[in-house]
Protein backbone atom coordinates (compact mmCIF):
# COMPACT_ATOMS: atom_id res chain seq x y z
CA UNK A 1 0.00 0.00 0.00
CA UNK A 2 1.69 3.18 -0.79
CA UNK A 3 1.56 5.95 0.99
CA UNK A 4 -0.39 8.38 1.52
CA UNK A 5 0.13 12.52 1.88
CA UNK A 6 -0.68 13.90 4.84
CA UNK A 7 0.71 17.90 4.77
CA UNK A 8 -0.90 20.80 4.21
CA UNK A 9 0.72 24.47 2.73
CA UNK A 10 -1.01 27.09 4.66
CA UNK A 11 0.18 30.40 3.53
CA UNK A 12 3.93 29.76 2.62
CA UNK A 13 4.37 26.90 5.62
CA UNK A 14 4.84 23.41 4.52
CA UNK A 15 2.99 21.45 7.55
CA UNK A 16 3.07 17.82 8.61
CA UNK A 17 1.42 16.28 11.83
CA UNK A 18 2.68 12.83 13.74
CA UNK A 19 1.26 11.36 16.36
CA UNK A 20 2.68 8.76 18.78
CA UNK A 21 1.46 7.03 21.63
CA UNK A 22 4.57 7.40 23.67
CA UNK A 23 5.82 10.45 26.29
CA UNK A 24 6.85 13.63 24.74
CA UNK A 25 10.32 13.13 26.76
CA UNK A 26 10.72 10.12 24.75
CA UNK A 27 9.74 11.54 21.26
CA UNK A 28 11.76 14.79 21.91
CA UNK A 29 14.92 12.21 22.34
CA UNK A 30 13.93 10.02 19.09
CA UNK A 31 14.37 14.15 17.34
CA UNK A 32 16.91 15.18 19.09
CA UNK A 33 19.29 12.52 19.88
CA UNK A 34 22.65 11.85 17.80
CA UNK A 35 21.59 8.14 17.68
CA UNK A 36 17.64 8.16 17.31
CA UNK A 37 18.21 10.63 14.40
CA UNK A 38 20.91 8.21 12.95
CA UNK A 39 17.80 5.68 12.63
CA UNK A 40 15.53 7.81 10.44
CA UNK A 41 17.13 10.97 9.32
CA UNK A 42 20.91 11.30 9.98
CA UNK A 43 23.56 11.94 12.54
CA UNK A 44 24.98 14.42 13.72
CA UNK A 45 27.47 15.94 16.04
CA UNK A 46 28.97 18.87 17.96
CA UNK A 47 28.08 20.84 20.53
CA UNK A 48 24.24 21.73 20.54
CA UNK A 49 22.13 24.36 21.72
CA UNK A 50 20.90 27.47 20.77
CA UNK A 51 22.54 29.59 18.40
CA UNK A 52 25.10 26.37 17.75
CA UNK A 53 25.85 25.11 14.51
CA UNK A 54 26.64 21.26 14.28
CA UNK A 55 27.11 19.01 11.46
CA UNK A 56 24.90 16.62 10.46
CA UNK A 57 25.00 13.64 8.12
CA UNK A 58 21.74 13.23 5.66
CA UNK A 59 22.61 9.71 5.75
CA UNK A 60 19.39 8.78 3.51
CA UNK A 61 20.63 11.56 0.47
CA UNK A 62 22.90 10.31 -2.15
CA UNK A 63 26.31 10.41 -1.51
CA UNK A 64 25.24 10.91 2.53
CA UNK A 65 26.52 14.80 2.73
CA UNK A 66 27.84 16.42 6.06
CA UNK A 67 25.87 19.61 6.14
CA UNK A 68 25.85 22.71 8.81
CA UNK A 69 22.21 23.03 11.11
CA UNK A 70 21.84 26.12 13.11
CA UNK A 71 20.31 25.53 15.97
CA UNK A 72 17.97 29.14 15.97
CA UNK A 73 15.56 27.30 19.04
CA UNK A 74 15.52 24.81 21.52
CA UNK A 75 12.99 24.71 23.82
CA UNK A 76 13.28 21.11 25.39
CA UNK A 77 11.05 19.19 25.13
CA UNK A 78 8.66 21.41 23.27
CA UNK A 79 9.93 23.22 20.23
CA UNK A 80 12.91 22.83 18.18
CA UNK A 81 13.86 25.29 14.87
CA UNK A 82 17.11 24.72 12.76
CA UNK A 83 18.55 25.96 9.51
CA UNK A 84 20.31 23.84 6.56
CA UNK A 85 22.27 25.59 4.06
CA UNK A 86 22.74 24.04 0.79
CA UNK A 87 23.21 24.73 -3.00
CA UNK A 88 19.60 25.04 -2.61
CA UNK A 89 19.21 27.49 -0.10
CA UNK A 90 17.88 28.38 3.18
CA UNK A 91 15.63 25.29 4.75
CA UNK A 92 14.14 26.79 7.98
CA UNK A 93 12.37 24.19 9.74
CA UNK A 94 10.65 23.83 13.10
CA UNK A 95 9.41 20.58 15.17
CA UNK A 96 6.70 21.23 17.53
CA UNK A 97 5.46 18.49 20.07
CA UNK A 98 2.15 18.29 22.54
CA UNK A 99 1.63 15.53 24.65
CA UNK A 100 -2.64 15.32 25.61
CA UNK A 101 -2.77 12.12 27.48
CA UNK A 102 -0.39 9.45 26.12
CA UNK A 103 -0.42 10.90 22.87
CA UNK A 104 2.20 13.42 21.75
CA UNK A 105 1.95 15.00 18.72
CA UNK A 106 4.50 16.28 16.28
CA UNK A 107 3.96 18.91 13.87
CA UNK A 108 6.48 19.46 11.41
CA UNK A 109 7.06 22.93 9.68
CA UNK A 110 8.78 24.37 6.84
CA UNK A 111 8.51 27.69 5.81
CA UNK A 112 9.14 27.45 1.71
CA UNK A 113 10.78 30.63 0.52
CA UNK A 114 9.16 29.89 -3.07
CA UNK A 115 5.93 27.74 -3.15
CA UNK A 116 7.36 25.97 -6.45
CA UNK A 117 9.02 23.85 -4.36
CA UNK A 118 6.16 22.39 -2.28
CA UNK A 119 5.80 19.74 -5.12
CA UNK A 120 9.66 18.35 -4.23
CA UNK A 121 10.34 19.26 -0.72
CA UNK A 122 6.96 17.80 0.19
CA UNK A 123 7.20 14.36 -0.43
CA UNK A 124 10.69 13.87 0.95
CA UNK A 125 9.40 15.28 4.49
CA UNK A 126 6.09 12.77 4.34
CA UNK A 127 9.01 10.00 3.75
CA UNK A 128 11.40 11.19 6.32
CA UNK A 129 8.58 11.35 9.10
CA UNK A 130 7.51 7.99 7.91
CA UNK A 131 11.18 7.07 8.12
CA UNK A 132 10.92 8.63 12.28
CA UNK A 133 7.47 6.59 12.82
CA UNK A 134 9.19 3.63 11.76
CA UNK A 135 12.41 3.92 13.56
CA UNK A 136 10.26 3.85 16.46
CA UNK A 137 8.64 0.82 15.73
CA UNK A 138 10.98 -1.10 14.63
CA UNK A 139 9.64 -1.55 11.76
CA UNK A 140 10.91 -1.66 7.93
CA UNK A 141 11.95 1.68 6.72
CA UNK A 142 9.73 3.02 3.52
CA UNK A 143 11.01 3.49 0.47
CA UNK A 144 11.20 6.74 -0.88
CA UNK A 145 10.44 5.54 -4.73
CA UNK A 146 7.07 4.99 -2.44
CA UNK A 147 6.83 9.04 -2.05
CA UNK A 148 8.13 10.45 -4.71
CA UNK A 149 7.26 11.60 -7.83
CA UNK A 150 3.69 9.90 -6.08
CA UNK A 151 3.02 12.78 -3.87
CA UNK A 152 4.00 15.54 -5.96
CA UNK A 153 0.65 16.61 -7.60
CA UNK A 154 -0.65 16.60 -3.83
CA UNK A 155 1.64 19.50 -2.86
CA UNK A 156 2.03 21.10 -6.50
CA UNK A 157 -2.29 21.74 -6.68
CA UNK A 158 -1.94 23.21 -2.67
CA UNK A 159 0.60 25.63 -3.51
Amino acid sequence: MKPQATGQIVGNDLILTRRFEAPIEDVWTSVTDPESTARWFGRWEGDAGPGKVVRLQLAYEKDQPWTDVTIEQCEAPRRLVLVMKDDSGDWRVGISLSQTGATTILQFTQHLSDLALAGEVGPGWEYYLDMLVAARDGAALPRFEDYYPAQKSHYSRQA
